[in-house]
């Protein structure tokens, strides 16, 4: 069966931001996956350019966010927050006359997807949350905030060198030192407007998504939790993984085996993701 032609998507937000996209099979009935990245990445960086979930039977839509890739940057400095991703997603639904969706987010893009659905409850058929962070009980710390800025001050001054200069790579347990350097200077290239994807580093890690861990008991759709062990991904801790699923009614925590120190996270490999993720898709549509 030949692969259907992929549309390319140019969305205009509210605010005259046009976000870049892609979709995989516009004439396909049924409920579409839409795909979210996270803070720094492209569209690419959710199931790394899997095809799985299209040759399963799919519709996919997956866009750069405001700033990233190849979306422009919006105007205002500050509108790079939660509230105005989810009016992104929004604007992404109404241009595709899509009434509802399945949503599939990584880090940021979980995020986005959690505060979407807490909106639009009817909008929303499933949930894929990939590797989240952001734990509403913690307090923004100095520190913390700190390292955000300095890495947009990087971005800013240096381009993806200044980023990689600022980026702590001692955190990163020392088997995935590379790769992680590696994928992040492929993410940083893929940007065409750099000082907006500092304006994000700045903006995201002080927006919030939500404003409580009850608030997640509200979620009422088939909802997969992809969470990484912290040895190999830290960034996102699998306790805070744990704390969704245990949140969302019904949620399916997934996490790969433990196993050796080269045992690369699910949310790392694009085919197994996208296996994870079709799964509850079946259970969504």
């Amino acid at each position: 069966m030949p692969t259907p032609a992929t549309q390319e998507l140019s969305i205009r937000a509210d605010d005259g931001v046009e976000l870049a996209g892609e979709d995989s099979d516009p004439a396909r009935p049924g409920t579409p996956i839409v795909l979210l990245h996270g803070l720094t990445a492209t569209r690419r960086y959710v199931v790394m350019g899997s095809r799985t979930l299209q040759r399963d039977g799919y519709r996919v839509v997956a866009y750069d966010a405001r700033g990233h890739g190849c979306s422009t940057a919006a105007l205002d400095p500050s509108a790079y927050g939660y509230e105005r991703l989810a009016l992104d997603l929004e604007a992404v639904l109404d241009a595709l006359d899509l009434e509802r969706a399945v949503l599939a987010g990584a880090s940021m893009g979980a995020h986005a997807a959690l505060c979407f659905a807490l909106r639009h409850p009817e909008r929303v058929a499933g949930l894929g949350l990939i590797t989240p962070s952001f734990d509403p009980d913690l307090p923004l710390s100095e520190p913390v905030l700190a390292r955000w800025d300095a890495l947009a001050r990087g971005l800013r001054e240096g381009g993806v060198e200044g980023f990689v200069d600022a980026y702590d790579f001692s955190e990163v347990p020392a088997q995935w030192r590379d790769t992680v350097e590696k994928v992040v200077r492929q993410r940083l290239a893929g940007h065409e407007h750099p000082a907006a994807v500092a304006d994000a580093l700045e903006v995201v890690p002080r927006s919030r998504p939500f404003e409580a861990m009850a608030d997640l008991a509200s979620i009422d759709v088939p909802t997969v939790v992809v969470g990484s062990r912290d040895e190999a991904d830290p960034g996102h801790p699998l306790a805070v993984g744990e704390r969704y699923a245990q949140a969302i009614p019904g949620a399916k925590l997934i996490v790969e085996d433990e196993g050796p120190p080269t045992h690369s996270p699910i949310a790392w490999q694009g085919g197994q993701l996208s296996k994870v993720l079709s799964e509850m898709v079946a259970r969504a549509v």
